[in-house]
């Protein structure tokens, strides 16, 4: 090992000091500078020879110039210190009198009797734009998606219009296939174009918006999401119904396991499920292959969980369940949730019915009627049971040929 000389070692310590990146600044007790480096000149815009001697509170604006000798004064009687040995983010006065950010670390050293500070200035310049151009960046994205959330809302006014306006000519026209065509072929041509631009702009947004992890981003993108998911949802409904009204939809017959068929299903669903609502399957009897259209099938029991999950409460429980006998193949779908008033029961399979105690709940009063559709073209049956607040059980059933 080499041994310095003392000389040395101050010869190194002013080359260190003299070529660091960071500004250095040591002052005295009464708040004169005593040295400066290269790098805080730079960043003040000062040579050496205008500051040394002066007091270090002309690097300083206001309300820090007229408060830094108090500070100094009453540490030095008080022995209380805010900022020396603890950084913190402070704004510098360069001689042109404008100001920039910067991290100051304060030392204090005992020299030659006396005491030393020692200021040391990292510039934050860089990072504060760097972190300005982040925001302005982050609020622009929540305008775009603000923007789209008003125009996915025009989009589901004109949807909401375009259906009073059917449901107006279906008791004026005789021609009630017709009617229905009509409106098909415009809600899948006008809307299913705007439907899917909003949904690649929406995914767009999100993927751009993850590094920035803003809540009201992550809300209005949600809002979207869902507001598309139900406009899909009711554009299918009219696009099956306009398939069953041309006589179009016809079962397609083939043997498959229905205990597998109906774990899919529930493992599907349990994703849409509300909050602690669990999809409970069960399966009664010794057989489990079936012969029915698997499409249709799973359309009918889809329908019906979902409308469990839609009218039933956060921590609750739907029961499913399936059974092969020797005559029958009995499929039930039950909740306890807002049930259906008796008044309105003889009317739930009709099309665009809906009962009145659904409230806001989204719909379009066709799915059950779907249903019924789709049992009767597999020679099934459809029943139900259900009392308000209690719930409501649903029961599909289907000959064993």
């Amino acid at each position: 090992m080499v041994d310095i000389c003392p000389m040395e070692n101050a010869a190194l310590l002013i080359a260190i000091i003299q070529n660091a990146i960071d500004g250095i600044i040591t002052i005295d007790e009464r708040g004169k500078i005593e040295s400066i480096n290269p790098s805080a000149c730079k960043l003040f815009d000062y040579t050496p020879e205008e500051v040394i001697g002066k007091n270090v509170s002309m690097l300083m604006p206001p309300p820090d110039k007229a408060q830094h000798d108090e500070y100094l004064n009453r540490y030095q009687h008080t022995g209380h210190a805010h900022i020396i040995g603890v950084g913190r983010e402070v704004v510098g006065l360069k001689k042109d009198g404008a100001i920039f950010p910067f991290r100051l670390g304060i030392s204090e050293v005992q020299y030659s009797g006396r005491k030393i500070y020692t200021g040391f200035i990292h510039d934050l310049s860089r990072e504060k734009e760097a972190e300005n151009q982040l925001k302005e960046y982050a609020a622009h994205l929540e305008e775009l998606v603000e923007e789209r959330t008003q125009s996915l809302k025009a989009t589901v006014g004109a949807l909401q219009t375009a259906k009073e306006e059917v449901s107006l000519s279906l008791e004026k026209e005789k021609e009630l296939g017709l009617l229905k065509s009509r409106f098909v072929s415009i809600a899948s041509h006008e809307f299913r174009t705007p439907l899917t631009s909003v949904q690649l702009s929406v995914s767009l947004i999100e993927k751009y918006a993850e590094p920035f992890n803003s809540p009201n981003i992550v809300k209005h993108v949600d809002k979207i999401k869902s507001a598309v998911g139900n406009l899909t949802s009711i554009l299918n409904d009219f696009l099956s119904l306009e398939k069953l009204e041309s006589g179009m939809q016809q079962p397609t017959y083939n043997d498959f396991d229905l205990v597998q068929f109906a774990e899919v299903i529930t493992e599907e669903m349990q994703v849409l499920a509300k909050q602690n609502q669990n999809i409970i399957y069960q399966h009664t009897g010794t057989k489990s292959t079936v012969w029915l259209d698997q499409n249709l099938l799973k359309n009918c029991i889809v329908n019906l969980v979902n409308n469990a999950i839609k009218y039933s409460g956060e921590n609750t429980f739907i029961g499913f369940t399936t059974e092969i006998n020797k005559r029958e193949c009995i499929i039930t779908v039950s909740d306890n949730g807002i049930g259906i008033p008796e008044a309105d029961q003889k009317h739930l399979f009709e099309a665009f019915f809906r009962a009145h105690n659904t409230g806001t709940i989204p719909g379009t009063g066709l799915g059950l009627n779907i249903v019924a559709r789709y049992t009767n073209l597999m020679n099934g049956k459809i029943d139900f049971k259900s009392d308000v607040n209690q719930g409501t059980l649903f029961t599909i059933t289907f000959p064993i040929s």
